[in-house]
């Protein structure tokens, strides 16, 4: 019996781009079409089956520990960009200063879909979303660099809409304008899920 079903929703990839591994940024570079394999993005810098442990999971492991990359690509929604320009008065958020892979339209809430749900486009190239990415002060580094004044308003602003981080299930190719549908874990919320200490 299957343990993930499709839903009816999905987006449309608008923009898609690489961190190169040189360099101390997270901006990322444009492409018009990214080959994705186990390790992710080849020569990506976020690239690799597994990657040393970060800030997210020091409650599991100390700092550096090698772990399997679950953070292979950042996925953005288009709208939510949007909304984070607004709220930090920008005309517009170019997806590179975040450091994103992918920036999608047309999927409401994306940062709130269950972990583990399915992004799956046309040859079968198949994301896995592992959690919601937090905002951190890297992109607002970023934004500084081009804004003045700007790139302290980001983190407040982009709670609740920084996007997914995901990892390969099945290789392929993700081209701008592919159509990825959405399949979500069949389960029920979690009995305990009030008991989560706030963050």
């Amino acid at each position: 019996m299957p343990a993930l079903k499709p839903t009816e929703f999905g987006a449309r990839v608008t923009w898609l781009g690489l961190v190169p591994t040189e360099g101390d940024d997270i901006r990322s570079s444009p492409a018009e079409a990214l080959s994705l394999g186990w390790e992710g993005i080849a020569g990506e810098r976020h690239a690799g089956v597994t990657r040393p442990s970060c800030s997210r999971v020091t409650s599991q492991h100390p700092r550096g520990t090698e772990i399997r990359n679950v953070r292979q690509l950042s996925v953005v929604a288009a709208e939510d960009l949007a909304a984070i320009a607004a709220r930090i008065g920008l005309g517009a958020l170019p997806p590179e200063w975040l450091g994103a892979t992918l920036v999608v339209e047309g999927l409401p809430d994306l940062t709130h879909v269950p972990p583990s749900s399915r992004l799956q486009g046309p040859d079968g190239v198949t994301l896995v979303v592992d959690m919601e990415n937090r905002p951190c002060h890297l992109p607002s580094r970023e934004i500084e660099r081009e804004a003045p004044g700007v790139g302290g308003r980001f983190k407040r602003a982009a709670e609740g809409r920084r996007g997914v981080t995901a990892w390969v299930e099945r290789p392929g190719t993700l081209s701008l304008g592919d159509r990825l549908a959405l399949h979500v874990p069949d389960q029920r919320l979690w009995a305990h899920h009030e008991a989560i200490a706030p963050k």
